[in-house]
Parts: structure tokens; C-alpha cells; sequence
């Protein structure tokens, strides 16, 4: 797709990869714009059932090429500057964490090495995230004397507490794998993560694909939501799933003890 980002599919899986290994996936003006294209290329795509994001080399990506850094500044001055929403809600740079979280498909992020600043952000948009034990994360942007500004602030709260958030944000430092799942950032550890996000991709593409999007949406929207309304989108999303094709097919395969024939 680019010399920034691959994307690889089989089986109803897509595997966005990170692919600029030299500079350990680092996040320059380039590598933003591939990322965000790479997600909205998936987002009209009903053949793809899960998706998995993953970084070549030695890390899920750095963060932020403090090498670009006067380039990211010249972005950032053009008129209307961070404040244009170029992408619905969001801005360029914000658009490419909270592209994963709009994806109607669920995405699982797989991680190694670092996950850095912006990359711990675009970790965030993922539904799952899998992480090797000695991964390290951090909310990077105050040691440049910066808050996290891609969609951090609205993923971070889905996940962790208010005083965790703040600590993290504050002191800008590195944590690993552990503590991250512990804080509820990150869902399980794996040796390699990879190989269990795809496996754990491949366990979600054989599900009905209408029930897992309804479920992806419902429970995003739960997120904001109060009770009533909580209430009302549980039964909305019942009822456009209870006597579809796909809901019919699970159900017969459950009674036949055969493997579902699901419809795109």
C-alpha cells in the first residue's frame, strides 16, 4: 500500500503492518497518512472479519521521529492547524488511533519492543490488545513538553483509572508489558503476540460477522451511553440480528454440530 504500512489478508483477516523497521516504526508525517489510509481502506470492507496491526522489526513503533519533528510543526501551522477536524471528529493525527476504534470490525493490536507517545495511542483504537512480556509503553509526549493529543485522552479513559492517567501523563514515564495489563491497557501478554493475535483473529472470523459488528458497535457506544440508553441499543441490536441469515446459519450449525457457512 505504501513504504510505510503493508497490508496482508487471508481467510478474512487483515494484518496491517508498521513496515518502516529501520527507525523501529517511528511515526513521521508519512507514516501518519499511510496509517490513516490503511484503516479507512478497511472500513467498507465486509470480506474482512477481524483485523490484526502489528510493527516489522525490533517494535510496534517508537513513536514520534523527533527527526520530522519541524516537518510535523509545518503541518501544524497550515490554516486551521490542529483544530481543522479534517476527519469527522477528529484531526489528521487523531485520525489515526480512533480509525481503529471506528472500524466496523474488531481489530486486535499485536506489540513488541516499544509503544511509544503517538503508538501507545494507536494502540489504544484497537478492541484487543496482545503484548510480549518485555514490552515497554509510555505516554511519551511530556517529556517534549507536550500532552497526548491522537485520541489518547478519549481512549485512556475507556480503560484506566483517572489517577493512573494522570501519573502517566504527568511523569512521561516507561512501564512495561505487566504493569500496562494491569492498569488495563493492554488484555493479555504473549510471547508472540503476533501469532496470538492471529489466532485470537481467526477465532473472531468464524463467528457470525453480523453479531460481532453489532456487539463492536453496541459496546463502544455503551461506553457513552447512560442506562436508558444502554437499555434501548441492547434491544436494537437484538433485534436486527434475531431471524437473519448469518443468526439462522448459527443457530442451525449449533444444532447440526457442523462449521457455520456465514454470508459477507
Amino acid at each position: 500500500m505504501s513504504d510505510r504500512v503493508r497490508i496482508g489478508e487471508s481467510g478474512g483477516i487483515a494484518t496491517v503492518t508498521l513496515t518502516r523497521a529501520d527507525k523501529r516504526n517511528a511515526l513521521d508525517l508519512d507514516m501518519i497518512n499511510a496509517i490513516v489510509a490503511a484503516g479507512e481502506a478497511l472500513m467498507d470492507r465486509r470480506d474482512i472479519r477481524a483485523v490484526v496491526l502489528c510493527g516489522d522489526g525490533p517494535a510496534f513503533s517508537a513513536g514520534l521521529d523527533t527527526g520530522t519533528f519541524q516537518l510535523l510543526m509545518a503541518e501544524v501551522a497550515k490554516a486551521g492547524g490542529i483544530m481543522a477536524r479534517t476527519h469527522g471528529t477528529s484531526n489528521l493525527f487523531q485520525r489515526a488511533a480512533m480509525v481503529w476504534a471506528d472500524l466496523p470490525m474488531p481489530v486486535i493490536a499485536a506489540l513488541h519492543g516499544y509503544a511509544f507517545g503517538g503508538a501507545f495511542q494507536i494502540m489504544l483504537g484497537a478492541d484487543i490488545r496482545v503484548a510480549a512480556p518485555d514490552t515497554q509503553f509510555s505516554i511519551m509526549e511530556g517529556k517534549w513538553g507536550l500532552v497526548p493529543d491522537m485520541g489518547g485522552m478519549v481512549l485512556m479513559r475507556r480503560l484506566a483509572r483517572g489517577d493512573v492517567i494522570r501519573r502517566l501523563t504527568y511523569t512521561a514515564e516507561v512501564f512495561d508489558a505487566v504493569q500496562a495489563q494491569d492498569w488495563g491497557f493492554v488484555t493479555e501478554l504473549a510471547e508472540d503476540p503476533l501469532e496470538r493475535a492471529q489466532v485470537l483473529a481467526a477465532e473472531i472470523a468464524g463467528r457470525s460477522p453480523d453479531a460481532v459488528r453489532e456487539a463492536k458497535a453496541m459496546i463502544r457506544a455503551c461506553e457513552y451511553a447512560d442506562e436508558a440508553e444502554v437499555l434501548l441499543l441492547e434491544s436494537a441490536a437484538q433485534g436486527r440480528l434475531i431471524g437473519s441469515p448469518n443468526q439462522i446459519e448459527a443457530l442451525m450449525a449449533g444444532f447440526e454440530k457442523r462449521s457455520p457457512n456465514f454470508k459477507d
